[in-house]
């Protein structure tokens, strides 16, 4: 009898989406609205508007999802900062989150050595950058955000400078579309754990790697960070990638400090700028060390090391 992927039953009963989200946000007030999200929605994303200076802070739920918890924390967030702001909701498709039309997405070449490429554009030989293909869609990571090109700028350095023998255990931990185990699977011909807590990114993540030729290498898996038994029996990881968010990386600095290898790498992302100071004190504390920080834009992304 065929047994079934995790991803391929979740497919079959996908319940109704609905997108929240706020706009016009001064960068101060993210966090308090981005952890008021956090309560209800299991994926959220935050976007600068470069016009106005402003921020937007979006999440994805089941529709109606924890309400009255929502409501609790919108009501924190007013009084902390000061701010009252209208929460807009509309409905999605569990296919069409941050769908955008074919012509929104073209391929976009990132850091000196990849290119990531949609399925509505031809394929075309391509010297020097490795390709990897995937649409924008339901599970975050196309290549458009500043946190996952500073992922991949980071990686790229990181597997050249002298490390990628020793890169042997991969761990991506929100991997979203698949996107970064996808690109250290491609570059290290090596198995790559990826995990999500969203059952819609582990489907896309699967998809992608069958459809970029490296479905044998990345092992995806519906898991809650660390708290998973078979993240846990990966350890020490030689690389862990982390594209979350500030807050969910200061709540998991012990428990990667504890996963990576001595001299072991972590590429966290996800963060703002002003938030860098909190993160890496949160994971000084347990030992890490900073060995590069990239900005992209209002994005920052760390490499730490395990001494």
């Amino acid at each position: 009898m065929s047994r079934d992927t995790y991803a391929q039953r979740q497919a079959r009963r996908a319940e109704p989406l609905e997108t929240v989200w706020f706009d016009a946000l001064p960068e101060a007030a993210v966090p308090m609205f981005e952890a008021a999200l956090l309560r209800v929605c299991p994926s959220v994303a935050i976007f600068r508007d470069e016009a106005t200076d402003t921020w937007r802070v979006e999440g994805v739920r089941a529709r109606g999802a924890g309400d009255e918890e929502l409501a609790g924390a919108l009501a924190l967030a007013a009084m902390v900062t000061g701010m009252t702001v209208e929460l807009q909701a509309e409905p999605v498709e569990a296919e069409g989150w941050l769908a955008r039309t074919v012509a929104s997405f073209g391929e976009q070449e990132i850091g000196a050595g990849v290119l990531v490429r949609p399925t509505h554009v031809p394929d075309r030989r391509i010297y020097g950058r490795m390709v990897l293909k995937l649409d924008a869609g339901i599970a975050f990571g196309s290549g458009e955000h500043g946190s996952t090109r500073g992922c991949l700028v980071a990686f790229e350095r990181v597997a050249r400078d002298g490390r990628a023998r020793r890169l042997r255990r991969l761990l991506d931990l929100g991997t979203g579309s698949g996107i970064l185990a996808m690109a250290a699977a491609k570059r290290l011909r090596r198995p790559v754990l990826a995990t999500d807590i969203e059952p819609w990114s582990v489907r896309v993540a699967e998809e992608n790697a069958r459809m970029n030729g490296v479905g044998r290498l990345v092992r995806t898996r519906l898991a809650d960070g660390w708290k998973d038994r078979h993240v846990r029996a990966g350890r020490p990881y030689d690389l862990v990638f982390a594209n979350i968010l500030a807050r969910p990386l200061c709540s998991m600095a012990k428990d990667l400090s504890v996963g990576l290898a001595p001299g072991g790498t972590a590429i966290l992302a996800g963060l703002l700028g002003t938030q860098v100071r909190m993160v890496l004190a949160a994971h000084r504390r347990r030992g890490m060390v900073l060995e590069r920080r990239l900005p992209q834009g209002a994005w920052a992304t760390l490499v730490l090391r395990r001494k």
